[in-house]
């Protein structure tokens, strides 16, 4: 008889105060640790160390950081050194939760709490379930921030296959396109010039469970709040008070786009996008975006090379007011043929906006062709789609019904009780198969390019 999963700490360094998605998800998983009753600590970046009861079932701990030195200086980062030693922030809360899991959501700085845990650093922790959630891929961040092309795809191959894959029991992804890096990271077969025997050295050093990497993977893609997110607040007032905000024509067609204003979200097409829709001598488009982050300067650059407020940015908008901006916009643009998961567009859909996006990447998972309008992320598709989506009002009507049903179908209730439901599942088959997981000396010893020869 197995116990049940009632008790579980999550890592991560992706959780601020103005932050997109990875913030959404995690608040609707505390609100769902309430109605499930199940304990869960949530342990992030902040100014001060402190805690912060959420209900009576999460709690959010914050411990010191300072701000990043590099990529997105806006949000605090936890370094490796503020929980490798002994009687760390990180440390001490950890044996004060002393939770049957331990879920890490980061790749870079976080990762070695897996490798720390797996190879008994931490003994009096004992043996809690070690999770990774993946909500990016680290190809697509190498792309983005430093090499792209065969190097990057290189780095975070030997990166993600060699040490942050064989550092936890299991993997969770938000979309089966982010989850794709796992086998590409793993398999022999996607790799055909790897060292054989430099893979299983490390496998072994990390002690690696002997566990089949089907086994170990599972895809639960994130929800959006319909509540909050709908169609009915279109009204005249506040179309009226959007417009009166970016201080653009009252016929405006408007134009939307709600993320980070960085370069992994691709907002140059969004640029040369507004470089052909403002060529159209019948519509005054105007693009309005909703967000911040490194490329906000340059956007406002660009964009005042286009006319007056052609680009209007309203930085950071809370979601109250986001909400009401989706559903009295014209479209909502969505640039990104990368994006791991994107809980924008989906979103967008609930409000009732025609949305524009990338036929790639982890939108897939719930954007068709029926609901929105998909396209190849070329300036000139871009222009078509939204022209598309402007003037066909049959189609219009009919796509967005569609992603209306989506979105009633794609709740962030479904997908937080699909996760808790997927460590349960995991929990249950790591209690079964404990030894393939704990044992460090068998580990020591296995070949492990028995798994990974598919």
């Amino acid at each position: 008889m197995t116990e049940k999963l009632t008790k579980t700490v999550h890592i991560t360094n992706y959780y601020h105060k103005n932050s997109g998605g990875i913030s959404t998800s995690y608040n609707a998983l505390m609100a769902a640790a309430a109605r499930h009753e199940r304990e869960m600590a949530l342990i992030v970046p902040g100014e001060i160390e402190e805690t912060e009861v959420v209900n009576d079932f999460a709690k959010i701990h914050y411990i010191p950081a300072k701000y990043s030195p590099v990529f997105d200086k806006r949000y605090r980062i936890i370094m490796p050194w503020q929980y490798l030693p002994g009687g760390s922030h990180m440390r001490k809360i950890l044996l004060e939760e002393m939770p049957q899991m331990v879920e890490v959501t980061d790749k870079y700085t976080l990762s070695m709490i897996g490798a720390m845990i797996r190879t008994n650093k931490f003994k009096q922790l004992g043996r809690p379930m070690l999770v990774h959630f993946s909500c990016e891929r680290m190809d697509d961040n190498i792309s983005s921030f430093l090499s792209g092309g065969s190097i990057g795809k290189w780095v975070s191959r030997r990166l993600m296959g060699n040490y942050n894959f064989p550092s936890f029991d299991f993997h969770i992804a938000n979309s089966s396109y982010t989850a794709e890096e796992f086998y590409a990271s793993v398999e022999a077969k996607n790799n055909p010039r790897r060292s054989k025997w430099f893979i299983n050295k490390t496998w072994r050093w990390l002690k690696a469970p002997r566990v089949p990497i089907e086994d170990r993977i599972a895809v639960c893609p994130r929800g959006v709040d319909i509540k909050q997110f709908r169609p009915d607040r279109m009204s005249d007032a506040i179309r009226q008070e959007l417009i009166e905000r970016t201080g653009v024509q009252k016929d405006s067609i408007l134009l939307l786009y709600a993320g980070r204003i960085s370069p992994e979200k691709n907002i140059p097409l969004l640029i040369e996008m507004m470089k052909i829709l403002t060529k159209d001598a019948d519509r005054d488009y105007r693009l309005i975006v909703a967000g911040a982050g490194p490329l906000a300067e340059t956007l406002e650059t660009e964009g005042n090379k286009l006319g007056e407020r052609k680009i209007v940015q309203l930085g950071h908008l809370d979601k109250e007011t986001l909400a009401n901006y989706y559903a009295n916009a014209d479209v909502f643009v969505h640039p990104n043929p990368r994006e791991p998961f994107g809980i924008a567009p989906l979103e967008a859909m609930a409000s009732g906006v025609a949305t524009v996006a990338p036929n790639a990447g982890g939108i897939l998972s719930y954007a068709t062709d029926d609901n929105i309008w998909l396209t190849v992320p070329e300036p000139e598709a871009f222009a078509a789609a939204v022209r598309d989506a402007v003037t066909n009002e049959e189609l219009r009507k009919r796509r967005i019904a569609a992603a209306l049903e989506t979105a009633r179908n794609n709740t962030r209730e479904a997908s937080t009780d699909n996760l808790f439901a997927c460590y349960d599942k995991f929990y249950d088959y790591f209690q079964r198969n404990r030894e393939l997981f704990t044992d460090r000396e068998a580990a020591s010893r296995f070949d492990f390019n028995e798994l990974l020869d598919v």
